[in-house]
Parts: structure tokens; C-alpha cells; sequence
């Protein structure tokens, strides 16, 4: 059996995401831990388009890692510090995510996270 992303049509859907995804008895679960905007020598990005993209390669790389991809991330958690942030956060996540099905995902709005300069979050559950 294949995940399963469930819409349905008694409950509003206000974006590119999945209501609910269904893993199969027997699949791998892989969970990321939450990534923000540093690259791979220690360095903070600027600004919030160039933060969100980092967190997407990171992601990308720590997916690599467990032998998966993209297309088997299954539930996502998205830590912004301020709600002007998403709408660069969609556009930059939707290059990840070019098509349906789209994961499962809550977005949050949060005070602050681990470094005043962070200002976005992310985090994911992948399954195969």
C-alpha cells in the first residue's frame, strides 16, 4: 500500500499541503530534525528568501542521507518568526514541492527560535 494524502471535501484546504497522510504498516519513517539557515560552514544567510532556501538544501541533504527524497516527505513544520514571512516561505517551499500530492504541514508563527537572526524553522517526517 502507498501513502495516502487525504483532502476532504467537508474540510477548507487554504494552500498547497495535504490535510492528512496515511503511512502504511511496515514503511521506514525518517524524521529531520529542525533545520534553519545555515549552510554547511556554520554561516547564517541573510534575509528570510535566502534563509528559507537553506533550510529547503539542508533538508534535501539530511533526506539524501536516509536514502530518501522529496517525494517521500509526509508531514512538514514550519517555524517563521514573524507572518510577513509567509509568502516568501510558500514561494521558496513550492520549488521544493512543485506538485501534488503535498505533504501534511502546520506553519507557526513564533516569538523567536534558537538565534535572535534565525527566522525560519523547519522540520520534517519522511516514509518509504
Amino acid at each position: 500500500m502507498a501513502i495516502k494524502f487525504n483532502n476532504p471535501k467537508t474540510v477548507s484546504l487554504a494552500g498547497k499541503y495535504s490535510l492528512g497522510a496515511e503511512v502504511p504498516a511496515g514503511s521506514r519513517l525518517y524524521y529531520v530534525s529542525g533545520q534553519v539557515g545555515v549552510d554547511s560552514k556554520g554561516k547564517l544567510q541573510a534575509g528570510i528568501e535566502k534563509q528559507v532556501d537553506q533550510v529547503w538544501k539542508n533538508i534535501r541533504e539530511v533526506l539524501k542521507s536516509g536514502g530518501m527524497g522529496f517525494g517521500d516527505v509526509v508531514k512538514v513544520n514550519v517555524f517563521l518568526t514573524d507572518s510577513r514571512f509567509i509568502v516568501p516561505y510558500r514561494t521558496i517551499r513550492d520549488r521544493y514541492f512543485p506538485k501534488a500530492p503535498y505533504p501534511a504541514s502546520t506553519l507557526l508563527i513564533v516569538q523567536g527560535l534558537a538565534d535572535p537572526g534565525m527566522l525560519v524553522e523547519v522540520e520534517v517526517v519522511a516514509a518509504r
